[in-house]
């Protein structure tokens, strides 16, 4: 368990950068999921084929594993729209939502009761997201693309989880890497129909930047999480990323002095995500050293 909570915090480390990078490259964010997925699944090939670990799956396998992946790429198409609509900061705080649309889904998707917890638990996140949308008007376009980006890495995670049992990680990233860039370039003509651009090449610095984000923010990032998922539910996992906001709001401030922006209910905001994340983990120390007293 220790192993598994330590994957995870590397990931969510990882995951803080992955804002920063959104804000660099300066391509719409269609086509800079459609590179970021495709370099992913480029470097996964080669890596995992230089290893002699690439393994063959069958075609219903692989649409398993495709659609997941174009969930997660639909996902961050939202995710960098928040930003690039409002800033890193208030983009990465509606993915806190993840949690509570968790709590919400997973017992239905998984036939199984609802945990009053749990929906406690997310009530907080969700307040935290209340006080910033209703306070701050500012963002409000930014703020409902990060709440639907943050219900569609719910269904992700949930179906990921169901993945983490049947697969190893690399199998289900490189697969969700390729499917999730077939699926992106299908609908990529009538993205770009609506939200046209000048040019779909990077330039030099963004291929740079592109490759960074895909070589540590995707590949490393989600093998680690997929290798957390076969030891923590969903829910903690997602709840656990609401840690991911503290990080790339330092990077923010640090970087692009995004403090000038954010305001007082904005921080209250934080302050109650970030307790709900510190409940959900005493509640999950609790439970696994009384189930340890129990095996004793």
């Amino acid at each position: 368990m220790k192993k598994a909570f330590f994957q995870l915090h590397i990931s969510i480390l990882l995951a803080g950068f992955t804002g920063v990078f959104g804000k660099a490259i300066s391509l719409n964010e269609g086509l800079l999921v459609w590179y970021r997925m495709l370099i992913s699944g480029i470097l996964l090939l080669m890596i995992l084929g230089a290893s002699q670990k690439l393994k063959a799956i069958s075609k219903k396998d692989f649409q398993r594993i495709a659609l997941s992946g174009f969930l997660l790429g639909l996902h961050w198409i939202f995710f960098y729209g928040s930003i690039k609509y409002s800033n890193i900061s208030v983009g990465v705080v509606c993915f806190s939502l993840t949690g509570f649309f968790t709590a919400i889904l997973a017992p239905i998707l998984n036939k199984k009761k609802f945990a009053l917890s749990e929906l406690l638990l997310s009530g907080l996140t969700l307040l935290g997201i209340g006080l910033i949308f209703s306070f701050d008007s500012r963002y409000r376009t930014g703020i409902l693309l990060g709440v639907m980006s943050s219900l569609l890495v719910a269904f992700y995670t949930i179906a990921n989880e169901r993945l983490a049992h049947s697969f190893k990680s690399e199998t289900i990233m490189v697969y969700q890497m390729i499917g999730g860039s077939l699926g992106l370039a299908i609908l990529m003509p009538f993205y770009l129909h609506f939200f046209p651009v000048e040019t779909m090449i990077p330039s030099w610095q963004d291929l740079g930047y592109l490759l960074m984000l895909s070589l540590f923010c995707t590949v490393l990032l989600y093998m680690l999480l997929i290798q957390a998922l076969r030891k923590i539910s969903a829910f903690t996992v997602n709840l656990s990323f609401n840690l991911e906001p503290i990080y790339t709001i330092a990077l923010a401030i640090l970087i692009y002095k995004e403090n000038r922006e954010l305001t007082t209910p904005f921080y209250i905001g934080l302050g109650l995500i970030i307790l709900s994340v510190a409940l959900q983990m005493i509640k999950v120390s609790t439970e696994h050293k009384k189930a340890q007293a129990i095996v004793v």
